[in-house]
Order: C-alpha cells, then structure tokens, then sequence
C-alpha cells in the first residue's frame, strides 16, 4: 500500500531568492508513486521519518524540465479578440486545447506577442528545505482516487 507524505518546505532557486513556502498553508501531502510531485523530491522524500530534515537540490532535468525553445512562440495580436487587454504575465490555454499546455505571455512589441509554453520554473535548479510531518498509509480512497486527501492534500 502506497503512503502519504507530508512536509513543510521553502523553495529556493539558485539565486536563492524564495519562490514558494508551505509556511502560510501549512504541510503539503502527497501519494506516493503517482507524480503529485517533481520527480527528483519525490524521490528523496520516500523514506524519511516524520521529524526529518533536509535540504534537497533538484536539477531543472528533475524538476519542471529544461526549457523547450519550440514552447516560446511569436503570434500576432490579431490572433486575440478584438477587445483582449493583453499583459505580460496573462496565462491562458491556446484554442482550449487540453493537450497543450498554458501558456504565459512575456513580450509584448507592437502588434507581436511572444508567448512561453514552458512551466515558470522550466530550466531553474531548484532547492527545497523540508521537515518530514507526517507518514501514514493511504486510505482505499486515496489510492482510488490517485491523491492524498486531508489538509495539504485534497478535500472532499
């Protein structure tokens, strides 16, 4: 039976400048073997007793990926209705197309927009300082329905 995990967390880049922390809503918990997480924490996760600390480096490759340049694309605004208030920063979902993923538009000059199919976090080296909260095993439920329930997890 696969476990659920929960840890606190900071998430650092290699500029050590703080993307993310667990401090504000409390632990995050996960399933174990179903790709809740990036790969190479989940990896280093598994196995570390409640109390635990660590301070785990995970390569871009293991992360959210290298950054694909065939996901940086130029379009012109033409393509967007008439009335769109585009900025840079705005995520949507090309011709809701669910295989695609959302992407992020991040330049704006005259009438061409260049727009970034990458996760935010493709191509960074990341840092994560955990401390181990909690190991149980999963309920029928949780492994039903592929997903750790409860707080930090998925309510229902």
């Amino acid at each position: 039976m696969p476990k659920v995990i929960g840890f606190n967390y900071t998430l650092t880049n290699s500029n050590n400048e703080v993307l993310d922390t667990s401090s504000e809503h409390g632990p995050l918990l996960f399933l174990e073997g179903v790709g809740q997480i990036i790969p190479g924490l989940e990896e280093k996760v598994i196995g570390m007793a409640v109390g635990e600390k660590a301070k785990i480096d995970v390569a871009a490759a293991d992360a959210y990926g290298n950054k694909n340049d065939e996901l940086v694309i130029k379009v012109q605004k033409s393509q967007f209705p008439a009335d769109a208030q585009l900025n840079i920063g705005d995520v949507f979902q090309v011709n809701q197309d669910q295989g695609l993923p959302p992407f992020t538009i991040v330049e704006l000059q005259g009438e061409e927009v260049t727009l970034d199919g990458n996760h935010p976090l493709a191509g960074q080296d990341l840092t994560f300082d955990i401390e181990i909260t909690e190991v149980r095993e999963a309920t029928d439920e949780e492994v039903a329905h592929g997903h750790a329930h409860g707080v930090g997890g998925l309510q229902h």
